[in-house]
């Protein structure tokens, strides 16, 4: 074999390599892409999954008492609920802050911290959590007012109404949330089935059951 045919192969051999080398595979095997069951990321859950837990701590909905003093001006006592996002708004100067996960004595703190001592020298902050509670009406056995204690779902919330009766749409439950802006139509019956359908309720949430046609 002649000495230029060696050298023609030999370089044919190392460009091979070098390819295999730059491309992660290795000679005469195909690159087969990314696998058709990659993963999606899911999205962040709710807020509301993300807060502590116990009933000390204040959650999306609660309505809080708040009165502010030892200040030279004079703000009257105010009512602010807690947002869906965690907030409560409208604080003295147009201050917003988290409030949802912490405990009555963090948050007066922290609303302490926004005005001292950057507005006043002293302040004092008092808040009160008012009851909670929430409702269900329509055909459930026992529609009414409930007190809210602790972290609860829709299927849980229509139990403690003492569950759908006969004449129950479990398909289009609807969920209006404290603000009385936001309604959500709830399929209790997926609900079942899989918890992800299975939406959080809020203190100051409304539960209504509608009808079946059937």
């Amino acid at each position: 074999m002649e000495w230029g045919l060696i050298k023609r192969m030999g370089m044919g051999v190392l460009l091979t390599l070098l390819a295999a080398f730059v491309t992660g595979c290795p000679p005469g095997v195909k690159d087969q892409g990314v696998p058709s069951t990659a993963v999606t990321q899911q999205p962040p859950p709710p807020f509301s999954e993300k807060i502590k837990s116990g009933l000390d701590v204040i959650r999306v909905g609660d309505i809080l008492h708040i009165v502010f003093t030892d200040i030279p001006d004079h703000y009257p006592p105010m009512e602010r609920r807690v947002r869906e996002d965690g907030t409560i708004t409208g604080l003295p100067m147009n201050q917003t802050i988290v409030a949802a996960g912490l405990k009555v004595g963090e948050l007066e703190k922290k609303i302490r911290e926004l005005y001292v001592p950057k507005y006043y020298k002293r302040m004092t902050v008092q808040i009160q959590v008012r009851e909670r509670m929430f409702t269900v009406g329509g055909y459930v056995r026992a529609p009414g007012r409930y007190p809210y204690m602790g972290e609860m779902t829709v299927l849980q919330a229509i139990r403690v109404a003492g569950d759908f009766n006969e004449f129950a749409k479990k398909t289009e439950v609807r969920v209006t949330r404290a603000d009385g802006k936001t309604v959500i139509i709830v399929d209790c019956k997926k609900a079942l089935k899989d918890p992800r359908y299975d939406i959080p309720i809020y203190p100051g949430d409304s539960i209504y059951v509608p009808r079946s046609l059937w």
